[in-house]
């Protein structure tokens, strides 16, 4: 993992805590489990009767590691289970019998019939009695994985709770249990075009035959957005041959819902999560959905979606006020004058960016070295930056890999956090959390595992959370480069900066006094030759911290307060609206990938089939093909 650019590197994206664990909390066996969730927050429809996006579909991933602090890649050594656990406030969520409509149309929209409580690739919720539920192994991507479990966001109290927990347990293969974790589920139904399109609302979405004013409120809008959807199309070629296509009504997608039938947009509008989906001519759901509305007003503030800068442009439809699924380090830092300092657009640009015809939707994303640019003494202008594009709306180039994605991954000219493995094989999901929630979050569940594993939350940093027996003494093997953290280095780092200085500097700084690489992200008491240093969360740790500069001769300069970094707003910060992201080339096709590397949470084996015509497989096998883009005008010339 880059060792050439540092033996001092302390922090990433969250940044790793400067503290040194004296126990670990794995398993009373040394064994460390840790789980994760595939993308952070997985969305679902709350209502599946007129059409659906995305069906229940949860994901759990988990790596374990043997008491000798090696990664286990060999499942024979261990199986691992899911099963329901409360969280602090006592909601817990073992079942989804009687809180979705979903199974009563899941023929209707994907031909397949899974049991009540069961996913569409046969993953289960534990159900009333809690039984654990088993995980499967992944040997091309080296983990184990539940991929389908249809949770919702509602408790068995029938409460609300965005952020259900899982409890995750390796056992040996006498049926000992190894180590066990608890892991957030993340799931949210806030997804909402009610703004725009309820029969309360204005008139700029209103059907030409006028709404539909049905009771009830989730049905209501859907009805609207289906008749509004006719009132675009019907008289078009292509419009009424996908109609004959999928066996719908002629009469268009108003009389086929009318008549018992919900749709599955993906029928028409390519997802990357189906294999096949999507009808030529017609754009994919995700330039669909972004570049028609990026221009659409706001109807809280008049402004244009595309033109919102902030994060409430996405949050009008995706979830949202309520559940605030951007809550990882990155969504919540805040700038000096109290804003949120990183919006949903500083990764991915504007909503016509998102939307801009030839980008592969859910492969097309940023990746971590665009805003982690390098060292502190190799970077591009910055150590880190709060947006991934450069004063001309272009995503950065990095000076250093030490931040980076895996290229290549998981296809060719991919370079996607969610499937990058680093230190000893872990996933980079795995130390830093899932995207949209990286540690520590916002959500007090989230940080569970994070607090159990190494006792506070934060990245994973802390060497006995794997290491429990032994921990290393190398000066350059951890993660990026990183040295072992505490007293233990406190007492024997001198010799490594006498005799490599300039290796210090890559994260301590060239004045040698710290830099936002070598924050202290919890609390800690070190003992030191001149007395005891006591650390607060955020002090910046450098030479002249303990003492008097890199010589370590006499005490620290009195007047001399340790820096905390204070963030502040990269200039130049704001994409350009017309950005198309270029990570790959429109005519690019993505080279097959492992079976569980499907980009989003549609579920990747079931087969969707929309009587007569046969509707596409849910990806599993390859990442997508790149479906003909059209200009979403062309289907949509209405204005909206």
């Amino acid at each position: 993992m880059a060792k050439k650019y540092s033996i001092l590197l302390l922090a990433i994206l969250a940044g790793l805590v400067f503290s040194w664990r004296s126990g670990g909390a794995a398993g009373p066996t040394g064994w460390t489990v840790i789980g994760w969730n595939n993308l952070g927050m997985h969305c679902m429809d709350a209502d599946f009767g007129v059409f659906a996006i995305l069906p229940p579909y949860n994901t759990i991933q988990a790596q374990v590691v043997d008491a000798s602090g090696h990664r286990v890649t060999n499942p024979a050594q261990a199986s691992l289970t899911y099963e329901a656990v409360a969280d602090a406030a006592g909601s817990i969520n073992r079942t989804s019998v009687g809180k979705t409509n979903f199974w009563g149309n899941v023929q209707s929209l994907f031909n397949a019939s899974p049991a009540v409580d069961t996913g569409l690739l046969g993953k289960k919720m534990p159900g009333s009695e809690n039984a654990p539920q088993p995980m499967a192994w992944d040997a091309s991507l080296q983990w184990w994985i539940a991929e389908g479990i249809p949770i919702t966001p509602y408790d068995d109290a029938g409460a609300k709770n965005y952020y259900p927990l899982m409890k995750v347990t390796a056992k040996s293969a006498t049926g000992a249990v190894l180590a066990s974790t608890n892991i957030v589920l993340p799931v949210s139904d806030e997804m909402d075009c009610s703004a725009c399109h309820s029969s309360s609302s204005g008139p700029a979405a209103r059907p030409y035959g006028g709404w539909l004013h049905d009771a009830n409120p989730q049905r209501d809008y859907r009805l609207n957005i289906v008749r509004l959807h006719d009132d675009m199309n019907l008289g078009k070629p292509a419009y009424a041959a996908a109609l004959l296509a999928l066996g719908f009504n002629s009469a268009g997608l108003s009389v086929t819902v009318a008549g018992g039938k919900a749709i599955l947009c993906a029928s028409c509008h390519a997802s990357e999560a189906l294999a096949g989906s999507g009808r030529a001519g017609i754009p994919p759901l995700t330039q669909a959905i972004h570049g028609r509305h990026a221009r659409v007003l706001d109807p809280t503030n008049g402004l244009a979606l595309d033109a919102v800068a902030n994060r409430s442009a996405c949050y009008r439809c995706h979830p949202g006020s309520e559940t605030r699924c951007l809550r990882g380090a990155m969504g919540n830092a805040v700038a000096a004058d109290g804003s949120m300092l990183m919006q949903c657009q500083s990764c991915h640009g504007t909503m016509s960016a998102v939307g801009a015809a030839g980008r592969t939707g859910w492969l097309q994303e940023p990746s971590c070295q665009q805003c982690h640019s390098g060292t502190a003494t190799a970077n591009n202008g910055q150590i880190r930056y709060t947006s991934v594009f450069d004063t001309r709306g272009n995503p950065r180039a990095a000076a250093s890999a030490v931040f980076a994605t895996n290229a290549d991954t998981p296809a060719a000219g991919l370079s996607l956090y969610r499937f990058s493995k680093g230190h000893g094989g872990l996933q980079c999901s795995a130390c830093h959390g899932s995207t949209h929630a990286e540690y520590p979050s916002s959500h007090a569940n989230d940080n569970l595992q994070s607090i159990a594993l190494q006792g506070h939350a934060g990245t994973l940093s802390e060497c006995a959370t794997c290491h429990n027996a032994s921990v290393p003494t190398t000066t350059n093997g951890g993660p990026h480069g990183l040295h072992p953290l505490g007293q233990a280095w406190v007492s024997r780092h001198g010799d490594v900066a006498k005799s490599n200085l300039a290796s210090c500097r890559a994260c301590h700084g060239t004045d040698d006094r710290g830099t936002v690489l070598s924050r202290a992200f919890t609390s800690r008491s070190l003992s030191t030759e001149h007395g005891t240093v006591r650390l607060a969360a955020g002090d910046v740790v450098g030479c002249y911290t303990c003492h008097n500069g890199p010589s370590g001769e006499g005490n620290p300069p009195a007047a001399t307060p340790t820096p905390r970094q204070t963030p502040s707003a990269t200039p130049g910060s704001t994409p350009n609206p017309t950005f198309t992201p270029t990570t790959v080339p429109p005519t690019a096709t993505p080279t097959p990938v492992p079976p569980t590397a499907t980009p989003t949470r549609v579920p990747p084996t079931a087969t969707p089939t929309i009587v007569p015509t046969p509707t596409p497989t849910p990806r599993v096998t390859r990442t997508p093909v790149p479906t003909p883009r059209t200009d979403p005008e062309a289907e949509h010339p209405r204005p909206h």
